[in-house]
């Protein structure tokens, strides 16, 4: 697959296959991955793996999360701005009606919306995933460079014949990262990409959100 294909092909996978994917498979993508661009060489990241039995333990882990605190954390930051003006509130909306519509949950249907963003927490059913996280140091310049990162991920995933998931969702439960995987408190827990097999026949992978044509947003100097 070359670079372009990887590009295209890259989406949101929100229902994955019980296939396994191993540690070895996540060491060959991390390694890859690994040498994505930081300014200054800094690379201000630190990231988590899960999968095979540190997957399992994870998630026996986090139902008892679940059951002691079902609300979760606030999050940090907040993870959309405040008011977020067009044209991005618009594309932000027509991307969520669309993913429930794929699955014929209406907007009323208030408790089958809650399920399913509940299926963050199960991965979508990916039997592996990577949490980022980024020293709290860092200023906006470094951030760019984590989310370089972790767009290097998700391609080589597509490289491999894996897709993925990347969840911010999992910034409501940075106190459950932070004891599970004894996260050192400079630390800033971010995001985490689900990473397994798709699941093709499921209907909430069947649409993709569109791109905004070229000319809406780039200015060739003339």
């Amino acid at each position: 697959m070359n670079v372009a294909d990887a590009i295209r092909n890259r989406k949101s996978t929100r229902a994955f296959l019980p296939r396994e994917v191993t540690e070895a498979q996540l060491r060959e993508l991390l390694e890859v991955a690994r040498w994505s661009p930081s300014g200054g060489n800094t690379q201000p990241w630190q990231l988590y793996a899960l999968s095979g039995t540190g997957m399992s333990r994870f998630q026996e882990a986090f139902k008892a999360e679940m059951a002691a605190n079902p609300r979760g954390d606030r999050t940090e930051f907040p993870i959309y701005p405040e008011g977020l003006k067009e044209p991005y509130r618009t594309r932000r909306y027509v991307c969520g009606e669309a993913l429930y519509a794929s699955i014929g949950i209406p907007r009323e249907d208030t408790p089958g919306r809650l399920r399913q963003l509940g299926r963050n927490y199960e991965f979508f059913g990916a039997t592996a995933a990577v949490f980022f996280t980024i020293d709290r140091q860092m200023g906006l310049g470094q951030w760019a460079h984590l989310g370089m990162l972790m767009q290097s991920v998700a391609l080589m995933a597509e490289s491999m014949g894996l897709a993925t998931c990347m969840q911010e969702a999992w910034m409501t439960r940075h106190t459950f990262l932070r004891r599970f995987f004894e996260i050192p408190e400079h630390l800033q827990t971010y995001a985490g990409i689900a990473i397994g097999y798709a699941d093709h026949s499921a209907p909430i992978n069947q649409w993709r959100t569109e791109r905004a044509p070229l000319d809406e947003f780039v200015i060739f100097a003339k």
